[in-house]
């Protein structure tokens, strides 16, 4: 069965004495991802030489709205502070998707065809940029790239299966400004 390695996470700073670590969570799906006996691909931050390829979680519990997490391969504060900026994948099915069905994962996403309102295509969505607002990274079919906050009123209709996403496109937001035209 093919599978894909979807971002989950990243280890911050370490918390107390034992290796716990604060989680940067970058998934809808913390309590599922994150969960007791769960494997973690590890991707390690550029000059780390750490020689971990993957952490299981041993435990895990939120303090003051923070993911706290003990990895079985972590044993202490020392190697919890050397595990900071790590980045932490989950191995899923390729077909797989999450389990809220307006949640999407970045691969199903990336090489959809951009439609606006009038099912005009305006171009094809490239990547998703995370932060406090996702973003659909969008190359117009001109050639620019654009960026279109991934919220309902922007974006009002997904669909994976048949390939498209639709976007309520404003002049300037996918498709140019007139002046821009020239």
């Amino acid at each position: 069965m093919e599978t894909i390695d979807v971002l989950v996470g990243r280890i911050g700073k370490a918390h107390g004495l034992r290796g716990d670590v604060t989680i940067n969570v970058r998934t809808d799906e913390p309590d599922r991802r994150f969960a007791t006996g769960a494997e973690l691909v590890v991707e390690a931050p550029q000059g780390s030489v750490t020689k971990l390829r993957t952490l299981t979680v041993a435990s895990t519990r939120w303090h003051s709205g923070v993911l706290l997490a003990r990895f079985e391969e972590v044993p202490d504060r020392t190697a919890a502070e050397a595990a900071r900026g790590i980045l932490l994948y989950a191995t899923v099915p390729a077909d797989a998707s999450p389990d809220d069905p307006d949640e999407y994962y970045d691969h199903q996403l990336i090489g959809l065809t951009a439609y606006d309102l009038d099912g005009t295509a305006i171009g094809e969505v490239t990547g998703l940029v995370h932060g406090a607002q996702d973003l659909l990274a969008i190359k117009a079919n001109d050639g620019r790239p654009t960026l279109v906050p991934f919220v309902k009123q922007l974006v009002p209709e997904v669909d994976v299966p048949g390939g498209r996403v639709v976007v309520a496109d404003r002049p300037g937001l996918v498709t140019p400004l007139p002046e821009d035209e020239s």
